[in-house]
């Protein structure tokens, strides 16, 4: 539901998402194929950004559960990426618990930086980047903007809905997201990118 006084902006596939989406509730299977395509670069993008190279079996993880529960699910298309963003956040926490490391940034699927989506100016410089050049970028944020802007700008979910997914206020996540987004325009138009490869965001879980 959105929040009084906030406008969502409508993605330009939210509603075949969400056409797929009920008809994938009602059991049918190409229905439910057409979901995990849309879906599935985003979350397997967010999980990559927390476990690394362990993130297909994450998200493999995570979609078992959403495939369990999706007769659960009421909401809309923002809904189910928030949803599904918070399932496959719950995954990766555990295996990061199980492994005992922290939350890394490691390689986004190149797919996952060119979804679509509302953009302001910030956002759009990550498109002028090339791929290797956003996840260095990324992985140099701390963890607080790492997720806010994987959240905002990989899976599409807008500052409630990711605050949802973290467990913070929406005022909290927006200005992380905007600190982190405002960190990478300033790379970006100052001495360069970092040529570093991923290393560890953040604190221990």
């Amino acid at each position: 539901m959105n929040q009084p006084g906030h406008v969502r902006r409508e993605r330009p596939q939210d509603r075949a998402l969400e056409d797929a989406l009920a008809r994938a509730q009602e059991g049918d299977e190409a229905a439910f194929a057409t979901v995990y395509r849309m879906v599935h670069p985003g979350v397997l993008g967010y999980v990559r950004g927390l476990v690394g190279d362990d993130a297909e079996d994450v998200a493999a993880e995570a979609w078992l559960e959403i495939t369990r529960d999706l007769w659960r699910f009421r909401g809309d298309a923002g809904g189910f990426r928030g949803w599904t963003a918070t399932i496959a956040r719950h995954r990766a926490l555990d295996h990061l618990r199980r492994q005992r490391v922290r939350p890394r940034s490691s390689f986004l699927d190149p797919a996952v930086l060119e979804l679509p989506g509302g953009q302001n100016t910030q956002e759009q410089a990550i498109e002028s980047i090339t791929t290797r050049q956003a996840l260095n970028l990324i992985a140099g944020l701390p963890q607080d903007q790492a997720e806010a802007v994987l959240l905002r700008v990989v899976v599409g979910l807008t500052g409630p809905a990711a605050a949802r997914v973290l467990g913070k206020r929406p005022g909290a996540v927006r200005s992380a997201a905007h600190r982190g987004l405002k960190r990478l325009a300033r790379q970006l138009t100052g001495t360069g990118v970092p040529e570093s490869g991923p290393h560890t965001l953040g604190k221990p879980i």
